[in-house]
């Protein structure tokens, strides 16, 4: 393969909004108006062979510092199939302020050039939707029973409990339309598109940029109503809430001792913070280190970190085992990883949440949401946070 990339201006006159370039059939990754789009697949790699498959392009740089980039998710569970895209042409922002577009040659069978001209915004309509439970109400408060029986036993610190909706339409739900209320309400969350998956995601699993390393994990979550006094209580219980605090620092531990082989130095905040979306509060930890050489690529530390306890649990062989069987479904590219890696190792993942898998017709929608379980943890109450993550995709699904 061969691939070219030209300062944006070279070929397009005027900015382009990412989401106008995935629209309703492209890939996105964005946060914050810094990210990726592309459209068309030059080719669809098996996630072992990305790092050489991607080396081997011949890359003519005329933007400085950019390299090609495959895009993809990497599901829940081991073993899966899974395989990352190299678009034919791939919009970035970075956030030094530099654009551009890469355009990647796979062989005289490319096709014809990709547009990317504004399709025209998508308008309201009145659209038709169910809502309804994939998951037994009763077997998801069961498992959650289970799962915190098991950490009072002492078989398990931990254990994340999730459960399925449904969001079904007599109509193909206008994905470019979704991405742009996405956009709209949780536009510093990162954004993505990749084949049917979308969503807005709150959680840096890992990126890598030079040497530099950074993880945010989120564990422990309230609602926001919109009142700020009321949302500021809230986290103020969040802070000081002894079983938010212990289903957090099971994340941070496991990512520091993951990460930290790797690195020269690491280091965190010595104290969890809130971080705020539009539905939902969480407690956050930033984590930032130097890479030792020979540095990693981005997708061994992607290997190494998913699942996180955020979304399996701790001990992981243990919590894995228990959702497998407690859970009664495979969740997928839910839990998993979502983002994008470049030539040179570099790469921004997030943590696959507040998602939504589309089917084939686009007809209907997966959704899944769950939450950490430990000793103290409340069935009924553990209920109320899925709904409240649900919220997310689901407005931005529904509404007009």
């Amino acid at each position: 393969m061969r691939a070219h990339t030209r300062p944006l201006a070279a070929v397009h006159d005027g900015d382009l909004d990412l989401n106008d370039v995935a629209r309703g059939d492209g890939y996105l990754f964005v946060r914050d108006g810094v990210g990726i789009a592309g459209r068309g697949a030059a080719a669809r790699v098996p996630l072992a062979d990305v790092a050489a498959v991607l080396a081997a392009i011949e890359h003519t740089d005329d933007v400085g510092g950019v390299h090609p980039i495959a895009i993809g998710v990497v599901p829940f569970e081991a073993g899966l199939p899974c395989e990352l895209i190299i678009p034919r042409v791939l919009v970035g922002k970075a956030a030094d302020g530099r654009q551009w577009v890469t355009t990647v040659h796979a062989g005289p069978g490319d096709g014809p050039p990709v547009d990317l001209s504004a399709p025209p915004r998508p308008s309201p309509r009145a659209q038709s939707f169910t809502v309804s439970p994939l998951t037994d109400i009763s077997s998801y408060l069961a498992a959650v029973r289970t799962a915190r029986d098991a950490v009072r036993d002492g078989r398990l610190t931990k254990a994340v409990i999730a459960r399925e909706v449904s969001v079904t339409s007599p109509e193909p739900i206008d994905v470019h339309a979704v991405l742009l209320r996405l956009k709209a309400t949780f536009g510093s969350s990162f954004r993505y598109s990749v084949d049917g998956f979308i969503g807005a995601s709150p959680e840096l699993l890992v990126a890598v940029h030079g040497s530099t390393v950074r993880s945010r994990p989120l564990a422990g979550t309230t609602p926001r109503t919109g009142d700020p006094d009321t949302d500021r209580r809230a986290a103020d219980e969040l802070l000081a809430s002894e079983k938010n605090q212990i289903e957090h620092r099971v994340v941070i531990d496991m990512i520091h001792d993951t990460l930290l082989p790797w690195c020269s130095y690491l280091d965190w905040q010595p104290e969890p913070s809130i971080v705020s979306v539009a539905n939902v509060q969480h407690l956050s930890t930033e984590l930032e280190g130097h890479l030792s050489d020979p540095r990693p690529n981005v997708l061994e530390l992607v290997a190494a970190l998913s699942p996180t306890p955020a979304l399996g649990g701790f001990p992981k062989a243990e919590a894995l085992a228990l959702i497998a069987e407690a859970e009664g479904f495979l969740r997928g590219n839910y839990g998993g990883a979502v983002g994008w890696v470049d030539a040179a190792g570099d790469g921004t993942w997030a943590v696959a949440i507040r998602c939504a898998e589309l089917s084939a017709d686009r007809r209907t929608a997966r959704l899944v949401a769950g939450g950490g379980i430990v000793a103290e943890s409340d069935p009924l109450s553990e209920l109320a946070e899925t709904q409240a993550k649900l919220q997310a995709m689901l407005s931005a699904i529904v509404r007009p």
